[in-house]
C-alpha cells in the first residue's frame, strides 16, 4: 500500500473543545472569511518548508533530518491547533454561509495527530512520530540468518516457497521492527488523545472518522455496509486459496480448515496475495502466458523507463506531461549510500508543480502497477492546484488512492499490446478469463478486510476499548476475525506486530485504502462505459480515450472544493460508494470459486 505525502497525509481531524471556544465572545460572521484567508496563507507558506523537511527526512534518514522534520512538524502542529481554536469561535456565529461553515470545519480537521496545548506537548508528539517513522525506514529482518532491508525482504516474501524461510522473515521483521516501537506508540496515543479531548472529540479515532462529509458514526456504518456487501466474495477466495496452500505444503504447515498461516500468502502482511498466484492458478486456464515483470525485463525496461510508461498512460488520456523537475527530483531507485523510506509515495512540495514520487523501484510487475498508482496522486495534485489551500486535497482520501488504482485496472493485455510490451499473438484468449480474474482477485479482493481492520484496531486503541496491555492480542483477534489468518508462531504482549506495517508508525489513516479498493471499480466501470467498451469488464482498457480523460479531469479539478458525493457524481453519476461494481467485475470468478469450493469446509 502507498502513502500520499501531501496535505492528504499531513491532515485528518482536529476539532476544538466547545468549552475553550466559549471562553471568547463569538465574533461576527463577517470576520470569518478574513480569518480563513489569513489562516490559509500562513498554512500554505509553512507547508512549503515542512514539505521539504519531510522530503529530506524520508530520502536521507539521519539524526539531523529527523531533528529538522520534528522541528518543523512541531511548528505545524502548534499553528494548526491555534487556527483550530480560533476557527471554533465562529462555530455559533449567525449568518455563516454553508460553504464558510465547511471551510471552518476543514480547518478544524487539519492534522492527523493533535497535540494538546500543554507546553512541550507538540514537540514531544512530533519527536515520537518522527522517531517511529525513521525506525521503520531503518528496519531490517533476516533471511537465512543474514540481515535484509525492508524493500528486499518484501520482495523475498513474494518469491520464496520455503515455509521455514518465510517464517524466519516474518518473525524477524515483526520482532525487529514492530516490538521496539510499542512504548513510543503507547505514549504517542496518549498525547494525541489528550489533544483530541482538549479540542472537543472523544478520542483521536473519532476525529479521523469525522472528515467524510458526514457524522463520524455514520462513516463507520458506511464502511461496515460496504464490507457486508463484499465479504461473501472474500470468503469464497479465502476457501479456495487455503485449499491450494494445503495441497502445496500439507497439513503440518497449512491445514485444510480454519485460518491461513499469514506468512504463506506472498506478502509480509498477507494484505495482497498475488505473489502466490503460481500456487493457486488452476491448470490450463490459470496459465496466462505472460508475466509483466518478465516482459519488462525482456524489453530492456529500467525503473526510469517504467515511470515513462506510466506517464504515457496519463498522456494518452490528454493530461500534459510531467514537469522536468519531476525527473530531476524524484527518488525512483533506492540510493546506495544512505537509509531511506522505501515505502512508495507521491509528493507535492509546492502545492503547484513540484510533484515527485519516492520509490525504491524494482523491475517487476508489482512496481509497474505501483508507478501507475503513484502517478495518479501526482496528476490529481496538479489538477486541483488553483484552489484555495484548504481545497488542495482529494474529495476524500479514498478518492486520492482510487485514481491511480482504477488507472492500473486498465493494465490489461490490450494495454500491454498497445505500448509494445506484449505480442498481440500472446494475448490470453477467453478461456483464460478465470485466470485473469483470479490473478486480480488475489490482490484486489484479498486486500479488502485488511484495508478495514487497520483502522478498526486503531479506533479501538484510541477509544480505549483496546488497552495497551492487549495491543497484540487485539491485533491478532481482528486479523483472524476479518482476514481469517493467524501468525506462523504464537505471539504475546512483548510483541507489537501492528508496528511492522508502515502506516501504523507512519500514522497514516488507512480506511482510505479500503474505500479506494471499492471506488476504483466504480471509476473503472464508469470509464469503460464512457469509452463504449462492449466486452468483459475485466478486459477493458480505456488507454488513449481522451473523452474519458476530460471527464475524469473535471472531477480531479474539483479537489476538495465540494463534498465527496458531488465529486463522485461528477464522474460516475452516482452519489453513494458501493461494492456493486466490484462484485460485477468479479461475478464470473465468484461463481467459479463456489464451484471449486463444493465439499470444502469453508470459513474459519
Amino acid at each position: 500500500m502507498k502513502m500520499l505525502a501531501s496535505m492528504a497525509v499531513l491532515s485528518a481531524a482536529l476539532v476544538v473543545s466547545p468549552a475553550v471556544a466559549q471562553q471568547e465572545t463569538t465574533p461576527p460572521a463577517t470576520n470569518a472569511n478574513a480569518f480563513l484567508e489569513k489562516a490559509e496563507k500562513a498554512m500554505f507558506d509553512q507547508s512549503l518548508v515542512q514539505n521539504h523537511a519531510d522530503w529530506i527526512n524520508a530520502t536521507y534518514i539521519n539524526d539531523d533530518s529527523d531533528a529538522l522534520a520534528a522541528y518543523f512538524g512541531a511548528i505545524r502542529t502548534r499553528m494548526t491547533v491555534d487556527y483550530a481554536l480560533e476557527a471554533a469561535k465562529f462555530a455559533d456565529a449567525p449568518g455563516l454561509s454553508a460553504e464558510t461553515k465547511r471551510r471552518l470545519l476543514m480547518l478544524r480537521t487539519a492534522l492527523t495527530l493533535p497535540a494538546p496545548t500543554t507546553p512541550g506537548a507538540a514537540d514531544e508528539l512530533n519527536s515520537l512520530a518522527t522517531s517511529l517513522q525513521s525506525a521503520y525506514g531503518k528496519g531490517k529482518g533476516t533471511l537465512r540468518g543474514q540481515p535484509i532491508n525492508g524493500s528486499d525482504i518484501e520482495a523475498a516474501m513474494g518469491t520464496s516457497r520455503n515455509p521455514d524461510e518465510l517464517k524466519e522473515m516474518w518473525v524477524s521483521w515483526h520482532d525487529n521492527v514492530g516490538a521496539p516501537m510499542r512504548q513510543d506508540y503507547t505514549e504517542l496515543v496518549s498525547i494525541a488523545n489528550a489533544g483530541a479531548k482538549e479540542l472537543g472529540f472523544a478520542d483521536t479515532g473519532a476525529m479521523w472518522r469525522s472528515k467524510y462529509d458526514m457524522p463520524a458514526d455514520d462513516f463507520a456504518k458506511l464502511t461496515d455496509r460496504i464490507w457486508a456487501e463484499v465479504k461473501p466474495l472474500y470468503n469464497d477466495l479465502h476457501c479456495y486459496t487455503r485449499t491450494k496452500l494445503n495441497e502445496k505444503y500439507g497439513n503440518p504447515v497449512q491445514p485444510d480448515n480454519g485460518p491461513i498461516r499469514a506468512d504463506l500468502l506472498g506478502n509480509m502482511w498477507a494484505q495482497e496475495w498475488g505473489n502466490i498466484y503460481d500456487i493457486v492458478a488452476p491448470k490450463g486456464i490459470g496459465d496466462l502466458g505472460y508475466d509483466i515483470g518478465d516482459l519488462l525485463t525482456a524489453r530492456g525496461y529500467d525503473p526510469i523507463k517504467m515511470v515513462k510508461a506510466g506517464e504515457g498512460f496519463y498522456s494518452s488520456l490528454g493530461f500534459k506531461p510531467l514537469p522536468q523537475t519531476f525527473w530531476d527530483r524524484s527518488q525512483i531507485v533506492k540510493p546506495r549510500d544512505r537509509d531511506v523510506v522505501c515505502h512508495a509515495s507521491a509528493w507535492d512540495l509546492d502545492n503547484k508543480d513540484d510533484i515527485r514520487i519516492k520509490m525504491c523501484t524494482k523491475v517487476n510487475s508489482d512496481d509497474f502497477v505501483t508507478i501507475h498508482h503513484e502517478l495518479g496522486h501526482n496528476y490529481y495534485q496538479r489538477a486541483y492546484q488553483n484552489h484555495p489551500y484548504l481545497y488542495l486535497d482529494g474529495a476524500n482520501d479514498g478518492f486520492h488512492e482510487a485514481i491511480g488504482d482504477f488507472v492500473a485496472l486498465s493494465i490489461t493485455p490490450d494495454y500491454l499490446v498497445k505500448i509494445g510490451l506484449l505480442d498481440a499473438t500472446k494475448v490470453p484468449g477467453p478461456d483464460k478469463d478465470m485466470g485473469l480474474l483470479l490473478r486480480q482477485a488475489m490482490d484486489k479482493v484479498a486486500f479488502l478486510p485488511f484495508g478495514l481492520l487497520i483502522d478498526k484496531w486503531r479506533w479501538g486503541v484510541f477509544d480505549g476499548t483496546i488497552a495497551p496491555d492487549h495491543y497484540e492480542q487485539a491485533w491478532n483477534d481482528l486479523r483472524r476475525q476479518y482476514q481469517g489468518i493467524v501468525p506462523p508462531v504464537s505471539r504475546d504482549e512483548t510483541a507489537f506486530d501492528p508496528g511492522a506495517k508502515f502506516h501504523i508508525p507512519g500514522n497514516t489513516p488507512y480506511t482510505r485504502y479500503f474505500l479506494a479498493r471499492v471506488l476504483q471499480f466504480q471509476f473503472y466501470e464508469t470509464a469503460c462505459r464512457q469509452a463504449g467498451w462492449k466486452g468483459p469488464l475485466h478486459r477493458c482498457s480505456f488507454y488513449g480515450n481522451k473523452a474519458v480523460g476530460q471527464k475524469l479531469n473535471t472531477m480531479l479539478e474539483m479537489g476538495a472544493s465540494k463534498p465527496w458525493p458531488d465529486a463522485l457524481q461528477a464522474f460516475t453519476g452516482q452519489r453513494d460508494i458501493s461494492g456493486k461494481a466490484l462484485l460485477a467485475y468479479f461475478a464470473p470468478l465468484q461463481k467459479w470459486l463456489q464451484e471449486q469450493n463444493k465439499g470444502k469446509s469453508c470459513g474459519w
